[in-house]
């Protein structure tokens, strides 16, 4: 017998949910879906037996309006699911059945979601609106043996590499409260000289509680050279999946690229934990000399597709919001429009 349930952010079920699934990540928890974010969020769950597939969405409302939409978290979510074959075709058909009267009865006029790109969630979303192919991300296969994936890196980054380990500089881990305001220092420096957006500038206690949540685990590791840190980033980490998350590097050392050494290390952690990726993400989108992207995939040519889901739910109101939105094109390629 198949089911719907509405879990809240607030619920344990959420995260046993999610951490039944085939695959997840860190993106999926409820955790990540509280932590500087005010709007309501719920884990739509469809379920027949021990099959199920389970989406994390973001519920805001539209202003000046009664009506609603929906979104994903910043950063690779969409559904996770664990289906048996016997139950494939009933479960999709159902999910699909209940996502669209759940729109309508709560007024949800559209539906944005970023996919990850190391679950298979195409299979679940299509006949749903449209999803989109955007830019490649880079990842290592930890499922290789060790010398197979540094024989992937760029021939430029193993002799950086070498280089890197006849210097004094050497990379840990810590947890230490000090050592953290030192890397939140060194963040906030590389997000200003990127021009990052504000929405990048999270707060100190977003730090302090990413890397002590007991809903994922998390490491910082730091670069150190004559005993001064220059470089640190966090690695996240479930059953399956290493994601490079924050990053940053003090200006005086941006020349000897210490991240590099902090990547390779982070790689032999993840082996020595047994996982089998170390998804280190995509570029800057929209530009054409994309140096972040350049620079990742140094570390593997195992390239990956990010993806995101559209789905308008109610075409009279979506319309009706474009047309309200002055100045508008219909040929932009925004999501919703309206928003634009």
């Amino acid at each position: 017998m198949v089911s719907f349930d509405i879990i809240e952010r607030d619920s344990a079920r959420w995260n046993e949910i999610v951490k039944q699934a085939a695959i997840y990540d860190f993106y999926h928890t409820s955790y990540y879906h509280k932590i500087d974010n005010d709007h309501t969020s719920v884990l739509l769950l469809f379920s027949k037996g021990e099959s199920f597939i389970a989406l994390p969405l973001v519920l805001r409302n539209i202003p000046d309006t009664s009506l609603f939409d929906m979104t994903s978290v910043y950063g690779y979510a969409g559904p996770v699911s664990r289906i048996a074959p016997a139950d494939h075709d009933e479960l999709l058909r159902f999910f699909k059945e209940r996502f669209v009267q759940y729109c309508l009865d709560n007024r949800v006029v559209s539906v944005f979601s970023r996919l990850h790109p190391l679950i298979d969630q195409k299979f679940i979303l299509e006949g749903l609106g449209e999803i989109l192919d955007l830019n490649k991300t880079v990842s290592i296969d930890l499922t290789a043996a060790a010398d197979e994936q540094r024989a992937g890196y760029r021939k430029s980054l193993k002799s950086d590499l070498n280089q890197l380990r006849r210097t004094a500089i050497t990379v840990y881990e810590t947890k230490a409260r000090e050592e953290i305001n030192r890397f939140i220092d060194i963040y906030y420096e590389t997000m200003h000289r990127v021009q990052a957006s504000a929405n990048y500038y999270f707060s100190k206690e977003y730090f302090y509680d990413f890397l002590s949540t007991e809903a994922f685990a998390s490491k910082l590791l730091l670069a150190k050279s004559d005993n001064q840190v220059i470089a640190g980033a966090i690695f996240t980490y479930t059953d399956k999946i290493m994601q490079y998350h924050l990053a940053g590097t003090t200006e005086a050392f941006i020349k000897q690229t210490p991240m590099k050494l902090i990547l390779d290390e982070a790689r032999m952690m993840a082996n020595a934990m047994g996982l089998h990726h170390l998804h280190l993400g995509g570029g800057v989108a929209g530009r054409d000399d994309d140096s972040l992207f350049r620079f990742k995939s140094g570390f593997s040519k195992n390239f990956k597709q990010f993806s995101v889901w559209q789905y308008i739910a109610d075409q009279a109101a979506y319309g009706d919001l474009v047309a309200a939105k002055a100045g508008t094109g219909r040929s932009s390629n925004f999501f919703p429009l309206y928003r634009h």
